[in-house]
């Protein structure tokens, strides 16, 4: 009785110093994906050459290899549990695909966060930059778009610096308001070729606008996205979520420890979570800084930061109660 002929391929690893760290100590990052996978892995040269009996488990071994030769170019390290997490979503179908990038969870936490993106229709995505949380809202929505599950994507921004007053500015509209939205165009640009996301936007499939741009509007049958929703005021952030339409989904992401309105100017977006917390089909996705997935020194600033405000904190409530000998705050606002 013949056998069936393994399948065979490699992953080729484009920065030769990632290697070693892609296999592992004594190659246990190899050792733990053939034993999940049942393929044989063995390294030569700069390659990762992969065998299995099933076509589909020999690919599934290349994505998760990219995915972690990813992890290494943005700087983090690599761990055996980066390794098995990474072989668990891969396995599991966590993974999806948007044009030609392959977009699968890189944390337990990210996994939620995508599951809660698929499955309610207002989510506020929350944490320190990093976290991925913009970023995958944008390859859903972008996914949807595609798959015709929308005719719109709509992505907004505050823009604070300026104080929306763009006409100080030089330039056309588009001009003006760019420096604020660039991040947005980052994101689908790694998701589809800069040309396509411009001939999609020529089209109105995809709108790029400030938040002061969407009042008065009815966002029908669209994914609408606010990023830096802790910039909004409280008024902007009534008027932006209150513009869904029918067969709609909204996204705001932000991290409510950065805020860049004026003291006296609360953020629509703490608001927002007070207000809303528990309201039924209204999601809070909370990242915190262990979630981090960008550049390794990223999440230890971020940590060094939360330790600083943490103890400013607790100085400012110890100077208070020994000026007055009183916790009393001034009028809420």
């Amino acid at each position: 009785m013949s056998q069936t002929a393994p399948h065979r391929d490699f992953f080729e690893v484009t920065n030769t110093d990632h290697l070693v760290d892609l296999c592992g100590e004594h190659d246990q990052h190899l050792a733990l994906v053939e034993e999940r996978l049942g393929l044989t892995l063995y390294p030569k040269g700069n390659r990762i050459y992969i065998e299995g009996e099933a076509k589909a488990d020999v690919d599934r071994c290349k994505e998760i290899f990219a995915g972690l030769a990813g992890q290494l170019a943005a700087g983090r390290g690599l761990t055996a549990g980066d390794v098995g997490r990474a072989v668990s979503f891969i396995a599991k179908g966590a993974m999806f695909e948007v044009g030609k990038a392959k977009i699968y969870p890189r944390t337990s936490a990210q996994e939620a966060y995508l599951n809660t993106l698929r499955t309610s229709d207002m989510v506020f995505g929350l944490g320190p930059a990093g976290t991925g949380k913009t970023f995958l809202a944008v390859a859903v929505g972008m996914d949807m778009l595609l798959a015709g599950e929308v005719r719109r994507l709509i992505l907004s921004r505050p823009a604070v610096e300026a104080g929306e007053r763009l006409g100080f500015l030089p330039g056309d509209l588009r001009e003006k308001v760019d420096p604020y939205l660039r991040p947005l165009y980052d994101s689908m640009e790694r998701l589809l070729p800069a040309k396509v996301v411009e001939r999609r936007i020529e089209t109105n499939e995809i709108e790029v606008a400030p938040l002061a741009y969407m009042r008065g509007r009815t966002l029908d049958d669209a994914y609408a996205i606010l990023d830096e929703g802790q910039n909004a005021t409280s008024m902007q952030m009534k008027m932006f979520l209150t513009r869904m339409g029918e067969n709609s989904r909204m996204v705001i992401t932000g991290d409510p420890s950065q805020v860049d309105l004026p003291a006296d100017v609360p953020s629509g977006l703490r608001v927002a979570e007070r207000i809303l917390e528990g309201v039924s089909g209204i999601s809070f996705f909370r990242f915190s800084e262990d979630d981090v997935v960008r550049h390794a020194l990223v999440s230890r600033i971020v940590k060094a930061y939360a330790r600083a405000d943490a103890a400013g904190a607790t100085s400012a409530a110890k100077a208070g109660k020994s000026d007055g000998g009183s916790d009393r705050q001034g009028p809420a606002r």
